[in-house]
């Protein structure tokens, strides 16, 4: 099926990289003032090429609007992968720059598109596997901060979270518009703030791609592919028999507010008739506060070319389902509503596709392979838009071909390029087939991408390594820091050989009602596969101790305690409140707790937060020779029972 034309190519035109002169090119201009006093003319010789002009100091040359800034890592795009990508760097010791080519962070979650972060919502069981590390971190501090599940305040929430972190600089309303080679490596993307009139030049060391539409990487020279693959090259049951170009659609979404009286609605002129009789019974209009995901356009050629095309087609199918609501006389139930909001930016599902020295395929999935490079997890089912849209109303909006009973894993050798050797990319560009595709592009799966690509490129920066050696002879060591930091790994419990826990005497609390204190050091950070891993107090307050039979050097201690991961808590725009779905802050969560050592016998505080608002809980203090570590649990924002799932010590 060949894809519609609604609307004829216009004249398109091209703004070079160069600053076009604003006076045209003659010598001499006159400028003439009018006033209700008096006209006078004033007449000037200008240098075309230094047409600034400022009142006051006479200055005429334009300001410099070109520069080059250095990083270890140069980061492209700022939805979740790319904000995850740059503080795990960041917070991994590299220097680290974010190029966001919008106004806001967030991608699809932003206030422009307000899609939502979905992650590992609801396996076959029901239940969610809620990712942790740096997304989790992102969505407890807008459940702290923005409790009105405003979008506009994510906006700023994302922003707050991203700028104090330290060893990061984000440039934001900058496109990254090619990438500047040596050799078969990037050496500098090029760069143009549209607020700023200002040309940038990053180099680094290391590249990270999250783009999305990934043109970092193409301008590079990375080899990609679009569309579906036939069902024989990967022995994939749902793709189609022969591969073909498409690529699944974007959406453009609305939300509408009961006005409390009738509110009349005419259609603007671009609007597009909604075939109701036409449509699969899969296109449901109830409800219809949040708009119709389904309200969607793919295409089997140039996705990226035919965007504002489509952006204009899809603003008249918006509008027409809204009229066909308001105006056929079939939902009365509408009669008091308006529209509140309508996005003007669609949000996009598909276009390239990068590759890796893995390519991850359906059968990775649907087989729950075990990859020794395992770096990030996913588990959306398998949800194939249809790839005509609104283009194809017969068949159903999405196939759903098959739900996953557990969790899957994304390999390392899917998030670098095979001929680029310092891009690595995250999100929906990765090195990944069609259908794999349909179920890893979840925003809270492409985060944990970024988090693993982030802390990867920090690692090369320490050994002067690039990506691909970094996973053939360092994964063991990306893994640990990954889990160290609280991100979680199917089937890969943590083994690290530093964490001082590992070698204590013995662990014991004050209360157990559930779990047992052993599973503090067993290197699994949740509940897995129907098997605990915690320790749950009976009661508050409650104390773990650590014994040691040797003095240990100890500097740093850090608790993971329980934020419910069977509960989801990103922001909805219907702020839904259920079994799975929380706009709370997690009552799980401690809240104040401190650590003691023991020092030649009496114990000493070196530690204490009396309003935490992470899972992940660092004490950090002044090293000290100790035979003991003692916590202190006291309160939680809610629960009766404190509990933990791991506790480590370092030097």
């Amino acid at each position: 099926m060949k894809r519609r034309k609604f609307f004829k190519s216009t004249v398109k035109g091209a703004l070079g990289a160069s600053i076009l002169p604003l006076l045209g090119n003659s010598d001499s201009v006159d400028i003439t003032s009018t006033s209700s006093k008096n006209t006078s003319t004033l007449k000037n010789k200008y240098n075309p090429k230094e047409q600034w002009h400022q009142m006051g100091t006479g200055k005429k040359p334009r300001p410099d609007r070109q520069k080059t800034m250095e990083y270890d890592v140069v980061i492209v795009g700022g939805g979740a992968a790319g904000m995850c990508a740059a503080i795990s760097a960041a917070r991994n010791g590299a220097k680290v720059a974010l190029i966001q080519d919008r106004p806001v962070l967030g991608g699809n979650s932003s206030s422009e598109i307000r899609v939502h972060l979905n992650g590992v919502n609801h396996l076959k069981g029901g239940e969610p596997e809620r990712e942790t590390g740096i997304i989790e971190e992102i969505l407890l501090h807008n459940r702290f901060h923005n409790p009105q599940d405003s979008y506009p305040v994510w906006d700023h929430i994302l922003y707050d979270f991203v700028t104090k972190e330290k060893n990061l600089d984000l440039y934001l309303n900058t496109s990254a518009l090619r990438a500047e080679m040596k050799g078969d490596r990037i050496d500098a993307v090029y760069c143009w703030q549209l607020t700023t009139e200002t040309e940038y030049t990053f180099k680094g060391k290391q590249f990270i791609d999250c783009s999305g539409d990934g043109l970092l990487g193409a301008t590079a020279g990375a080899f990609y592919r679009t569309g579906r693959e036939g069902a024989s090259e990967f022995n994939e049951k749902y793709a189609p028999k022969e591969a073909d170009g498409w690529q699944m659609g974007s959406t453009i979404l609305l939300g509408s507010k009961n006005m409390g009286k009738p509110m009349p609605f005419e259609a603007p002129h671009f609007t597009l008739p909604y075939e109701a009789e036409k449509s699969h019974k899969g296109r449901k209009l109830m409800p219809f506060e949040l708009g119709f995901w389904w309200v969607e356009l793919g295409s089997d050629d140039d996705i990226i070319g035919e965007f504002e095309d489509n952006k204009h087609t899809l603003m008249g199918y918006a509008y027409g389902v809204w009229d066909y609501l308001k105006n056929s006389g079939k939902y009365p139930e509408t009669e008091n509503y308006a529209l509140d909001w309508v996005s003007s930016l669609p949000g996009k599902r598909e276009s390239r596709r990068f590759i890796g020295d893995h390519i991850l395929s359906e059968p990775d999935l649907l087989n729950n392979v075990d990859f020794e490079d395992a770096v990030a997890y996913g588990g959306w089912s398998l949800d194939e838009h249809n790839p005509g849209g609104m283009l194809n109303l017969e068949e159903p909006p999405s196939y759903f071909h098959e739900k996953f009973k557990e969790v899957y894993q994304i390999p390392f050798r899917s998030l670098y390029s095979i001929n680029v050797p310092n891009l690595l990319f995250a999100g929906r560009n990765i090195s990944q087939t069609h259908i794999a595709l349909s179920s890893s592009r979840i925003m809270a799966t492409c985060a944990l991408e970024g988090q693993a690509v982030g802390t990867a490129a920090a690692l090369c920066i320490q050994k002067s390594v690039m990506p691909r050696t970094l996973g053939q002879k360092h994964i063991n060591e990306l893994q640990e820091q990954l889990l160290r930091d609280d991100a979680f790994i199917p089937n890969r419990p943590a083994k690290d050989k530093n964490d001082l826990i590992q070698s204590s005497s013995s662990l014991f609390a004050s209360s157990t009602s559930s779990g047992s204190v052993e599973s503090l050091k067993d290197g699994m950070s949740r509940d897995f596969k129907e098997k605990a891993h915690h320790w749950q107090s009976k009661g508050l307050p409650a104390t773990v101790q650590i014994e040691w039979n040797q003095k240990q050097t100890i500097s740093k201690i850090e608790v993971k305690c329980d934020t419910n991961v069977k509960k989801n808590i990103m922001l909805r725009r219907d702020s839904l409140e259920n079994k799975t779905y929380s706009t709370k802050v997690p009552e799980e969560l401690m809240k104040a707790l401190e650590a003691e050592v023991r020092v030649k016998g009496k114990w000493v505080k070196v530690a204490e937060i009396t309003k935490n608002k992470t899972r992940l809980v660092k004490f950090d203090f002044d090293t000290i020779e100790a035979t003991a570590i003692r916590i202190h649990l006291k309160e939680t924002y809610g629960a009766v029972n404190a509990k933990l799932f791991e506790v480590r010590a370092y030097s």
